[in-house]
């Protein structure tokens, strides 16, 4: 039998749905605006530069990013055009290309964090009391590991 959403949930459920679309759209129009980039090529430039020689596999960033091998390599390609990215052979498996970002793109990302980071705070961090941050990460810390069952996700909340 279905356990249908009682009117609190529903409510709970459409505002959630409403804000993430629009809190994405908004972080996307910010960074097109200033930065001339969507915020799905923003994402990518910021993983990489969060690793090691700022270089992961390409199977390793779709994951990290949740894309389908495909359309990271449809965005990547875009990127390598800007010189932002480029793709170089892995050293030991032929079979595999990495993707690196250049210190073109590492200057790109640098100049572009700033607004994107005003944005965040602005859209949702400046609306929310500290509290209020403290407990928007323990529901999200409650559900992810539901979603997250290969446990990709499982250090995004630093040292427990």
């Amino acid at each position: 039998m279905t356990r249908w959403l009682d009117e609190e949930e529903q409510q709970t459920w459409r505002a959630f749905l409403w804000t993430s679309r629009l809190l994405n759209e908004a972080l996307d129009r910010q960074l097109q605006r200033d930065s001339g980039m969507p915020h799905t090529y923003y994402v990518i430039l910021a993983m990489l530069s969060e690793t090691p020689e700022r270089r992961l596999t390409m199977s390793e960033l779709a994951r990290i990013v949740r894309s389908s091998p495909s359309r990271l390599s449809h965005a990547v390609t875009k990127l390598e055009r800007l010189g932002h990215v480029r793709r170089v052979p892995h050293p030991t498996d032929r079979r595999t290309t990495l993707a690196v970002l250049t210190d073109k793109g590492f200057t790109v990302l640098r100049e572009a964090a700033p607004g994107h980071v005003a944005a965040v705070r602005r859209h949702l961090f400046d609306r929310l009391t500290r509290e209020q941050v403290l407990q928007l990460r323990e529901i999200l810390r409650a559900v992810l590991p539901a979603l997250d069952t290969a446990g990709e996700a499982a250090d995004i909340f630093g040292p427990s």
